[in-house]
């Protein structure tokens, strides 16, 4: 592992987006970082999609990165929703909705923002692919699977919703994590369909269905949301979930039957519970948490992507402003975020219940709402996805100031303020 002579060791833990961005802003304010992964290698099957809201673009067109983020955009423009039971789809211009509720918004497959922000790093960085923690201790002292035991001046758990640094510093997810009544799961297909900027949304009562294409994607997503009133704990058990899908979304439409019929031959599966991670604080000793590890307001409904993304950038700025000291560091990085995390966890408990109804009415809703607020003038669309759509909203409201940078950085990348504000 690599040292930059006398600078603070810092090891991360997960190189999916949160870790890549804490590394990035490390190296810049001086530290010596080394990412610990899991996986064999940088993922690069594109994943499912995500959103970065205004805050997070910030944060990456200072890294230098953004036009590699609007190259790899998906460009999602047009909307085909399929009520249940209803004779005719309803046909939604989703671009003006997007532009009216977000002053700056991208969507993008997650695997390839994880390697755009990886490829920004991997020269500064020590990565050490195909390992993991197995014991860690809050004075910094690790055990991995694999490489030798070391010793850091600070650990970051960056490694998602079900967190191996939270499970061994803080103990079992159960402690800390808050079901909110509905499942995702995610797929890839082939493209039959030729889609290339359009969803199509199948939605019932309780159950949810979509289905997106782009241009440079080799194949299809296809997204499943349904409600259920406790979390199914089927981790590792792959053949279970896809039999809970089949389960939900049974007789929805014949084309949703179709889609479920490439489970078992699919490339790219992941389903898990949608569940927030609720902890009085993130820090234990010279132990914290970062992104969905320490505060992740529900995968798909809570802009966890672009929360994750600015609390990295703030814990380093933090971190370089108390010149390493974590006890200073790690208390104000928590009073920066809070109100975000806050606001984040409140607007997903709303998007869950918009995107997923509860009622005849509420799928029609979702439907027809979508579609007038599309049809309807500049501003007043502008005025009234403002007041209804939370998670946008939440995240335009967010500042994102800049750190006084501990070493020379390129031109554009120095730093200077006081966090998160709103």
């Amino acid at each position: 592992m690599t040292r930059r002579g006398d600078a603070p060791r810092v090891l991360v833990s997960g190189a999916g987006v949160s870790g890549p961005v804490l590394a990035y802003w490390l190296t810049r304010h001086g530290f010596s970082v080394t990412v610990v992964e899991r996986a064999p290698a940088p993922r690069r099957t594109g994943g499912h999609a995500v959103d970065l809201f205004r805050p997070a673009m910030d944060v990456s067109e200072r890294m230098g990165v953004l036009p590699r983020i609007e190259e790899r955009a998906v460009g999602t423009h047009r909307m085909t929703v399929h009520p249940e039971r209803a004779r005719r789809p309803v046909r939604v211009d989703l671009a003006k909705i997007l532009g009216a509720a977000s002053a700056r918004h991208v969507e993008i497959m997650r695997d390839d923002l994880s390697a755009i922000y990886h490829d920004a790093t991997r020269d500064d960085v020590a990565y050490l692919f195909g390992d993991s923690l197995t014991a860690l201790s809050p004075d910094g002292d690790v055990r991995f699977e694999h490489a030798a035991p070391d010793r850091f001046d600070l650990v970051v758990g960056a490694d998602g919703l079900h967190s191996n640094v939270r499970r061994l510093v803080f103990g079992d997810e159960s402690r800390f994590s808050a079901f909110i009544g509905a499942h995702l799961g995610v797929m890839t297909l082939p493209n039959t369909a030729g889609l290339d900027g359009e969803l199509l949304l199948h939605v019932g009562v309780g159950r949810t269905a979509g289905l997106y294409g782009a241009r440079h994607l080799a194949d299809a997503r296809a997204l499943f949301l349904f409600r259920s009133e406790r979390a199914v704990d089927h981790h590792h058990d792959v053949p279970r979930q896809r039999e809970l899908l089949r389960r939900a979304f049974d007789g929805l439409h014949p084309d949703v039957d179709r889609r479920l019929d490439e489970l078992d031959r699919t490339q790219s599966f992941y389903f898990d519970s949608i569940t927030q991670i609720r902890m009085d604080t993130w820090s234990r000793g010279r132990v914290t948490l970062v992104g969905d590890a320490g505060y992740s307001p529900g995968p798909a409904v809570g802009g966890s992507t672009s929360l994750a993304v600015v609390g990295a950038y703030v814990l380093a700025g933090e971190l370089a402003r108390a010149g390493g000291d974590h006890e200073r560091a790690f208390p104000a990085y928590e009073r920066a975020m809070a109100e975000y995390v806050r606001g984040s966890r409140a607007a997903a408990l709303g998007a869950a219940r918009t995107l997923i109804p509860s009622s005849k009415l509420g799928v029609l809703g979702l439907a027809h709402g979508a579609r007038l607020i599309s049809a309807l003038p500049a501003r007043p669309r502008r005025a009234l996805l403002r007041l209804t759509t939370g998670t946008a909203r939440l995240h335009d409201s967010v500042s994102v100031d800049t750190y006084p940078a501990s070493t020379e950085v390129p031109r554009g990348d120095g730093v200077t303020g006081d966090g998160v504000t709103e």
